[in-house]
């Protein structure tokens, strides 16, 4: 697992925003300084709620803060030279951020994705000069993910100049999020529960690293897909794109967590639909599926408990998958409210969990097999 670097603690959150600095009148820019939204009733019980960092303000989603990030740090290193390509493998908003630091840099960008990625997000990358290659036919065990990086691989071979920003392992992609980090303290000066959707394990590692620097005793609650094998769940077909993996990406900080959560597409686009609807801010697949968690532990925890959740990107993408009828009809995934609790399993290996489920026991499944392998040696 990487080793995820200590972040000084600044003297006041003040000086958080303070000593920010950005490439004003630029496109990079235009990245950070995103706004909180309170987010109460109709969509949560009476007299509580939580609060929303909305990074869907950011030009192309969260995700612009870390392709930013790790391609200035590779740059630093050497690692990419002036003017070479940049080749990742992407679902969707990391390839925005990408064009974006390719834009801001001078790389030409070419990502990897598979059929699922929607039409409205290869349009839009390729109206930024970004080339997409699309992969044709799933890993026989890793996935479309697993056939991307096998796709970038391939990439990489034909062009060595190319570099890879290889999301799910490097810790830059961490590193990244601690501005994110400082401007919450900044904004809600106390947070006592953070909720975090997981995929390369980027954005929840860095938040909630920074954060606990702040607030020792803070509780993490990482929310997941099912069918993903972040947390220890076996692989199987995911609908939801943005997070979840079919990987062990080792950017995920598991000794951060203090429970994990697993979200269903129908509750998850029951969530993000009903946000939409009542409070005009709302997202994708990943914002549906916090905001359903959190929105339990609004009614379940203490009243004075102030719980901050990312939604990662706004709805735009999704015009034509979670707020589209036919789409959801196709899919199964309307007229299925999710239950007022979620279930609950005691190890994630206690059984396949196929709706909303919590879990507090968390660990590195990676871990957890190399020790299994060791008992049965020793035996």
């Amino acid at each position: 697992m990487n080793h995820h670097p200590h972040t000084p603690v600044p003297c006041s959150p003040a000086q958080l925003v303070s000593d920010a600095k950005h490439a004003l009148h630029t496109p990079a820019g235009l990245v950070g300084d995103t706004p909180v939204l309170w987010i109460g009733e109709p969509f949560t019980t009476a007299g509580r709620g939580f609060w929303a960092k909305l990074e869907g303000h950011n030009p192309g989603g969260i995700k612009d803060r870390t392709a930013l990030h790790m391609v200035r740090a590779a740059r630093e290193r050497g690692q990419l030279l002036p003017g070479a390509p940049i080749v990742e493998s992407t679902s969707g908003t990391l390839g925005l951020g990408l064009a974006l630091a390719g834009a801001a840099y001078g790389h030409p960008v070419t990502v990897v994705s598979d059929p699922g990625m929607e039409p409205l997000m290869t349009g839009l990358l390729a109206a930024y000069g970004t080339e997409v290659d699309l992969v044709t036919t799933p890993h026989p065990e890793g996935g479309w993910q697993q056939a991307r990086r096998r796709r970038v691989e391939e990439l990489l071979a034909v062009h060595p100049d190319a570099w890879c920003p290889d999301q799910y392992h490097n810790p830059d992609n961490v590193a990244a999020y601690a501005p994110l980090a400082h401007e919450l303290v900044a904004q809600l000066g106390r947070i006592d529960t953070l909720v975090v959707s997981v995929g390369t394990g980027g954005h929840s590692a860095g938040v909630a690293s920074v954060l606990r620097g702040f607030f020792p005793r803070l509780r993490v609650v990482g929310v997941d897909t099912t069918g993903s094998t972040i947390f220890g769940q076996p692989a199987a077909p995911r609908l939801m794109r943005g997070l979840g993996s079919s990987i062990y990406p080792r950017n995920v900080a598991y000794g951060l967590f203090d429970e994990v959560h697993w979200v269903a597409a129908p509750e998850a686009v029951w969530a993000a639909r009903r946000l939409a609807r009542h409070h005009y801010a709302t997202g994708g697949w990943s914002v549906g599926a916090v905001a359903l968690v959190a929105r339990w532990l609004a009614r379940s925890l203490p009243a004075e408990d102030r719980i901050v959740t990312v939604f990662p990107d706004g709805p735009q993408r999704y015009v034509g998958t979670v707020f589209d009828d036919p789409y959801c009809r196709r899919h199964d995934l309307l007229d299925r409210l999710p239950a007022d609790d979620p279930d609950e399993i005691a190890d994630p290996s206690e059984r396949i969990v196929t709706r909303w489920t919590r879990c507090a026991r968390v660990t590195d499944p990676m871990v957890a097999a190399a020790r299994s392998a060791l008992a049965g040696a020793a035996r």
